[in-house]
């Protein structure tokens, strides 16, 4: 990886992130359209926390204001049903299916889960999903009705992005409109919710890389980091106010459309499918 591809890679990674399209799915398939075969998940991993820092300043206010709060409720100084300090506990519940199926699957989704044939499937059917949930969902709840329930459901929809192509931000927001949330609300809980298990397996993938540099670019992943960040910034702002107003269609027609064509890119063998076992079964 050099320097130009590093900063292509944090731009795409950047931008998206917090669409329902898969950031995942873009860096596995930019990367192998860039001649350097799949990036690989500890890249992955590793640039989205300069996305969730972009998370951090951008709902600062909010984030503070839930932490402060929930700690406060612990002492009984605000009381324990308060929005704020039942938000913490929603956080705190809707991450933990993704850090128990992330540490029982590792080994998948470090490999077989990154087969472009699983990708592109991904995009199409979770792309579909979303222009459902988009037209059947009532669109009527907003996050002060958020309870324990609605909060595994978005955390088990959460861990479905553990496979490149579902999107994390279109799989827990396709499961708010599901259950009846607002768009803005939906995806607000999606980028809260992301923050504590995206900087765990950010940080830990970060720390397996530094004891083992061979293995990942830290340089031009640090790179890609950087410019994922800056780029994130204005990606949230401007993609907030765009659903205040619009559907998720245009991002399902696209999500069908890419998983159209690399399906036609893996079968006349201009991409390989990578993801070891799984790519062998294609070949």
């Amino acid at each position: 990886m050099d320097f130009i591809q590093a900063v292509l890679l944090g731009l795409i990674q950047g931008l998206t992130e917090f669409l329902p399209v898969s950031s995942s799915a873009h860096l596995r398939i930019a990367s192998e359209l860039m001649g350097i075969g799949d990036a690989g998940a500890a890249f992955t991993a590793i640039t989205q926390i300069g996305t969730e820092l972009a998370v951090i300043v951008f709902f600062w206010r909010d984030i503070i204001r839930i932490i402060g709060r929930w700690f406060r409720s612990l002492t009984g100084a605000v009381p324990r049903r308060d929005p704020d300090a039942l938000m913490g506990w929603w956080i705190i519940l809707g991450s933990i299916p993704i850090i128990v199926l992330g540490l029982l699957f590792q080994d998948q989704i470090e490999s077989t889960f990154r087969s472009l044939w699983i990708v592109a499937s991904t995009l199409i059917v979770f792309g579909l999903l979303l222009g459902l949930a988009d037209w059947v969902g009532k669109r009527a709840l907003t996050l002060d009705r958020l309870n324990w329930k609605h909060g595994l459901i978005y955390g088990l929809a959460q861990a479905l992005a553990l496979i490149p192509g579902v999107s994390r931000s279109g799989g827990t927001i396709t499961a708010g409109l599901l259950m009846g949330y607002t768009r803005e609300a939906a995806a607000r809980y999606s980028f809260l919710l992301a923050i504590p298990a995206v900087l765990g397996s950010g940080f830990y993938q970060l720390y397996k890389a530094l004891k083992e540099p061979s293995v990942t670019p830290m340089g031009m992943t640090l790179v890609a980091t950087v410019i994922a960040f800056v780029v994130a910034l204005v990606v949230i702002g401007v993609f907030m106010r765009y659903i205040s107003r619009h559907s998720f269609l245009p991002f399902v027609v696209y999500r069908v459309l890419l998983g159209v064509v690399i399906m036609v890119l893996l079968a006349t063998g201009v991409l390989g499918a990578g993801g070891d076992a799984v790519s062998a079964v294609h070949q």
